[in-house]
């Protein structure tokens, strides 16, 4: 029996002009990260299940959630945030704090797919753990604001906000204010009144969240921001951010991009007591999670990502089953500068076919040696997009392409 060749709902793959966008974007992610000095960190893809459970609030509902073949409990990776604090308490002796740790990995989360969310996502996070005072949430902050500029992105606004501010407010209205952009006032106040409450109680929350007004812990954070150098055209605080995680404790922010409607693209808040759950002391901690692919549309929307079919720079052609070894000998040689070199693998393919393949894969150098080139002791280099064509000794050829 046939086969039907399918993908699961809201799973995905990457043939490589996609892919090559991907990696371009973790490239520039992992650039920023390590500039700020966070060292990497992963984690399996299985955890226990009492690992996540009671530390994502109403979200439980979209684990990956299962028993394996010894009967325990698991499931996928729901976060890097709830693993990292595992990660803490267990190796508690081997990690000094402060400890500023990135992580780029797969989760997975069993929610309706829609634009820019997925049920197979990368995720990428930064945090610092170990810091009580609000320089550690102003510096996530500041790398969260580093790496859209890093992107090219201009018109992109970091919201900030304390959880703090929600102290008097029950968990399940907190979880609703957080829809307040998505279902609107009127919206909010009936999910409010669904969940128990009257209508002046609703009324309320909602006056007090839209008048309140930044405490002691973000003023700190703007005044450490403004002397870092970053515009208030991209910050700016938000009392209608709630994020809906249980455990966040303090800052808050969402980056949004204004030409990107699917929704925030990055999400971050200081959680000072989820270590604690792990172990019999709180660590304090602080970081973001970037919404990997909602980032990579918002950026292909706005034209910043690269459009390239391969990052091969050289195709080095078979002229003769014969002179293969020549191809193979300049094939090593331009590797071992460096230059990304492919070689075309069916040495009785004629020339047409192989130059055919170049065009359609976008290399845009294209090698040739046949019994004229190699009689004397040249190759001939062809610019695929220019058409220009010149015969080059090897020591030129590796200039030429190096440059």
């Amino acid at each position: 029996m046939k086969i039907k060749p399918m993908t699961l709902k809201g799973f995905r793959d990457f043939l490589p002009e996609a892919a090559l966008k991907r990696q371009y974007l973790i490239g520039k992610i992992r650039e920023v990260f390590e500039l700020y000095g966070f060292l990497p960190l992963e984690t399996p893809a299985l955890e226990y299940l009492e690992t996540f459970s009671g530390n994502i609030g109403e979200d439980e509902k979209l684990f990956f959630k299962f028993e394996d073949q010894g009967g325990r409990k698991v499931a996928l990776r729901y976060d890097q945030t709830v693993p990292t604090c595992r990660v803490i308490a267990q190796y508690r002796n081997l990690i000094t704090l402060p400890f500023k740790r990135y992580q780029i990995q797969t989760v997975w989360r069993a929610e309706k797919p829609q634009k820019g969310r997925y049920r197979e996502l990368l995720q990428c996070d930064a945090d610092i753990f170990g810091v009580t005072g609000p320089q550690a949430d102003a510096e996530v902050i500041a790398l969260t604001l580093d790496l859209y500029k890093n992107f090219g992105c201009k018109n992109f606004m970091v919201k900030i906000n304390d959880r703090s501010l929600f102290r008097t407010m029950p968990y399940e209205v907190i979880v609703t204010i957080d829809k307040l952009k998505k279902i609107g006032k009127e919206g909010v106040l009936e999910e409010i009144e669904k969940k128990g409450f009257n209508k002046t109680q609703a009324a309320e929350f909602l006056s007090t969240l839209m008048n309140a007004k930044p405490n002691e812990t973000l003023k700190t954070i703007f005044t450490y921001l403004k002397s870092a150098g970053f515009s208030q055209e991209n910050f700016s605080f938000d009392p209608t951010i709630a994020r809906s995680f249980n455990y966040s404790t303090g800052p808050i922010w969402e980056v949004v991009i204004p030409e990107y409607d699917a929704g925030s693209v990055l999400g971050g808040e200081r959680y000072d007591k989820l270590v604690g759950r792990f172990q019999n002391q709180d660590v304090p901690a602080t970081g973001f999670a970037i919404g990997f692919d909602r980032t990579l549309e918002a950026l292909e929307e706005l034209k910043l990502l690269p459009q390239e079919k391969t990052k091969t720079k050289v195709l080095v052609t078979i002229f003769s089953p014969e002179l293969a070894p020549e191809s193979l000998r300049i094939a090593a040689t331009l590797r071992q500068n460096g230059i990304k070199t492919d070689v075309y693998p069916n040495f009785d393919s004629k020339l047409d076919k192989q130059l055919k393949y170049a065009d359609i894969t976008g290399i845009p150098y294209i090698i040739i040696i046949g019994p004229q080139e190699k009689e004397k002791g040249v190759v001939k280099l062809k610019n695929f997009r220019s058409g220009e064509q010149q015969e080059l000794t090897i020591a030129k050829l590796k200039t030429v392409l190096s440059s």
